[in-house]
């Protein structure tokens, strides 16, 4: 497995982060993902840190916090072996200040994340969202107060604007806090917003991204083509699942399946592992996080690593998943020796 930094900072990450939303499965959305419970989850840490794959994400909302005591039961007793990211902000209580940003919120957040983890530090602690409510400079102040009593290593957001992660880093830079080191975002073959500016800026600010959702919300999973019917397991016959994750023309879709097929042809490698590889190759990322059902699903996504498409390939599948840019990037791609793409 290979390990790259996280951002600009001194932390190394494995390529592929095992994502634990398919534990529990306590809800109607949950249960969509996958239902794993301790055993299971045990076996799918073995086969993760057997291939190197050490660290594991999970947030404080999954499965109403079952993703992270299952997390935990299933790395107890060797803590030592694996990295941890959880996140926090999204609503965890029917209380006033059982959401947000806040210092009320997320010292509370990080105690219950501890305790249903069975550890004492979380490596890589996560604002789950932008809280346009709460002063960034409390916000950061509290996770360095949180990385200073040795709770937290390492801070990052997740699904951020461009102005909501400057005006962090801004804060960060000029009273001298932690500063956000990653940046967890939707990116895949057929979500490619990321690169307009998020991505740009991370170069710029040296933010690494943490990607979630790398098969388009379950639509690069190999199984969806053009004339078929919906697998009868996939996460996208749930409509409050699909109404909820990212949106994608169906045409648009299917051209990208089409491509991917090829390469994949080419290849000699699965749906999967091409739009991960694709992923991995790209400016910025630092680790893309991997799900799986079973044990199966899990090995097949592993093959994603150790591998590399050709420039050719990639070439194909970037010409296949274009899509018109928004205003102003549009305009900003016109003046390419100003404005070059990221490399």
């Amino acid at each position: 497995m290979e390990y790259r930094r996280l951002g600009g900072s001194g932390f190394k990450v494995p390529a592929l982060t095992f994502g634990t939303g398919t534990f529990g499965g306590t809800n109607e959305f949950f249960k969509a993902w996958g239902q794993s419970d301790v055993a299971e989850a045990t076996k799918l840490v073995d086969i993760c840190l057997e291939a190197g794959l050490n660290m594991f994400d999970s947030a404080d909302i999954y499965s109403e916090g079952a993703a992270e005591s299952i997390l935990g039961g299933a790395i107890k007793g060797r803590r030592d072996k694996v990295l941890i990211s959880t996140k926090a902000t999204f609503r965890a209580g029917q209380g006033p200040n059982d959401v947000g940003s806040s210092r009320f919120h997320l010292i509370k957040s990080v105690e219950g994340s501890l305790k249903r983890l069975g550890t004492d530090y979380i490596d890589l602690f996560q604002l789950h969202g932008f809280d346009a409510t709460t002063p960034v400079e409390e916000t950061l102040s509290t996770l360095d107060d949180l990385v200073r009593a040795g709770k937290i290593r390492y801070i990052g957001c997740s699904n951020f604007s461009g102005w909501h992660l400057m005006k962090s880093l801004a804060a960060s830079e000029r009273h001298g806090w932690s500063r956000y080191v990653a940046h967890q975002a939707y990116y895949s073959l057929v979500g490619r917003d990321y690169e307009w500016e998020l991505m740009p800026l991370g170069l710029d600010q040296h933010v690494g991204a943490v990607v979630w959702s790398p098969l388009g919300w379950g639509r690069l999973t190999g199984k969806i083509r053009r004339g078929q019917p919906l697998p009868a397991n996939s996460r996208l016959q749930s409509k409050m699942v699909k109404d909820i994750g990212p949106q994608v023309d169906e045409e648009y879709l299917y051209n990208v399946v089409d491509a991917l097929d090829a390469v994949a042809k080419e290849t000699e490698k699965t749906v999967p592992q091409v739009a991960l590889n694709w992923l991995l190759q790209r400016p910025t990322v630092s680790t893309v996080i991997i799900g799986a059902r079973n044990e199966e699903q899990l090995r097949q996504n592993l093959g994603a690593v150790d591998w590399n498409l050709t420039a050719d390939q990639v070439k194909k599948l970037d010409a296949a998943s274009a899509r018109p840019f928004a205003y102003p990037y549009w305009h900003q791609q016109g003046f390419a020796e100003r404005n070059p793409f990221p490399v």
